[in-house]
């Protein structure tokens, strides 16, 4: 029976090309079962031998972490040249966007706040 290795949804090309590849490489059996229209199956990557599970999760596992180490040096190098994303370039890239979702949580406060402040008044 099939074990399921990596689920897909949400996960960026790049790292589900990267897992593909990996298992290539460490001749595992593997098969896709893609998503469907109405979400109704699950987009992941499913093993096919089952005796391969635990050589496949630690390859998983140690790949997450090479991909985790290299990501958090990647933000550290553009935090020191003083590139790293924040909310002040967040706003210069899209100001309607950032002001519009302002707006919005600004609504959803009032609007969840607005009954309690409202409620010892006899109004």
């Amino acid at each position: 029976m099939a074990k399921l290795l990596f689920k897909l949804k949400g996960v960026p090309d790049s790292e589900a090309d990267d897992v593909r590849q990996l298992l290539d490489q460490h001749n595992i059996e593997f098969y896709e079962t893609p998503p469907s229209i109405w979400q109704v199956s699950m987009e992941a990557i499913w093993l096919r031998d089952n005796e391969q599970l635990e050589q496949a999760k630690q390859l998983l596992a140690e790949y997450q972490q090479q991909l985790s180490t290299r990501v958090k040096e990647e933000y550290a190098e553009l935090e020191k040249q003083g590139q790293a994303p924040n909310l002040w370039s967040k706003f210069k890239e899209d100001p309607m966007q950032f002001i519009v979702f302002a707006m919005i949580i600004a609504l959803v406060l009032y609007i969840s706040i607005t009954p309690f402040t409202s409620f010892g008044s006899n109004n």
